[in-house]
């Protein structure tokens, strides 16, 4: 072995990326319980659309801006109901899933975390959706909203009657942003470039795909951001040293950078003896006999 490209030692506390394949059945597990879940939730028909009159009321007693106003502008534009519905279709689950391979490759202590913080946000919320089914705004009458969907294309739902393989009737939380929130929460943490910020474009141009579709009402939006709060702060990220900020991969170190280092400690302790207290080295310097040893020490 070349003694210029010594291996440095692992810390004790370094990271290793988790198994591949144990990550690959965790993560469809969890995808195939949570499709099953809202499964359950189905058939709620008539609640879900008390629920829908009581979650519109309550946003216009709030005062929240009207989900009609963001569709008029995407009605206005040419082609722009079409390009929301693809978003709305495709970006989803792509967007999480390019989110946490990247993760695993590059930072596998925050894939831990962010693996984490995403189950959690999508366990609550199917507690929510099988305890409070709730209609979208398309699907209500009294919001004069258009499918865009239906009217457009293309859409990702069938009729409620016959559409076996979602559940209609879990808008709220939105998972459609709050997971495009966790993506830019994780991107802006675990980068340092000046345009980490721009990863918040991700959940606003999904904020509005969602309103201007009509498949989910402002509050949907809120819910998500409550959920994904509460997971962020009860699971925290790990800190970001040369161990979690780097791809998993131990790095060669210099011998000679080694040997520096060594030297350097040495004349750390030269430097402490000879930066005593002056009062110190004067009540020693006060006995004569002790002078000479002084002295020869400096």
């Amino acid at each position: 072995m070349d003694a210029r490209t010594e291996p440095a030692q692992v810390a004790p506390a370094a990271v290793t990326r988790p198994p591949l394949v144990r990550e690959i059945l965790l993560v469809a597990g969890l995808f195939l319980v949570y499709k099953a879940g809202r499964q359950l939730a189905a058939g709620h028909t008539a609640e879900a659309y008390r629920n829908a009159d009581r979650v519109w009321d309550l946003e216009r007693a709030v005062q929240l801006p009207g989900e009609g106003a963001v569709q008029s502008l995407l009605l206005h534009g040419d082609g722009l109901p079409q390009i929301a519905n693809t978003y709305y279709a495709t970006v989803h689950f792509p967007a999480t899933a390019a989110f946490l391979v990247w993760l695993y490759l590059r930072r596998p202590a925050h894939y831990v975390w962010a693996r984490r913080v995403l189950a959690a946000v999508t366990a609550a919320a199917l507690v929510l959706h099988l305890g409070f089914p709730l209609a979208p705004p398309r699907m209500l009458a009294a919001t004069g909203l258009v499918d865009t969907g239906h009217v457009y294309g293309p859409s990702v739902y069938g009729p409620p009657r016959t559409d076996h393989l979602s559940n209609q009737f879990a808008a709220m939380p939105s998972l459609h942003f709050g997971w495009a929130l966790m993506v830019a929460v994780g991107l802006i943490l675990v980068t340092r470039s000046r345009l980490r910020w721009l990863w918040l474009l991700h959940p606003l141009v999904t904020l509005l795909v969602i309103v201007g579709t009509a498949n989910h009402y402002w509050l949907d939006a809120l819910a998500a951001t409550a959920l994904l709060g509460v997971a962020l702060a009860a699971i925290r990220p790990p800190h970001r040293t040369a161990t979690t900020a780097d791809d998993g991969r131990a790095r060669p170190v210099p011998a000679q950078a080694s040997a520096a280092g060594g030297a350097g400690s040495t004349e750390d302790v030269s430097e402490f003896e000879d930066s005593k207290d002056p009062e110190d080295s004067f009540e020693d310097s006060k006995d004569p006999e002790d002078a000479p040893l002084v002295g020869a020490g400096r």
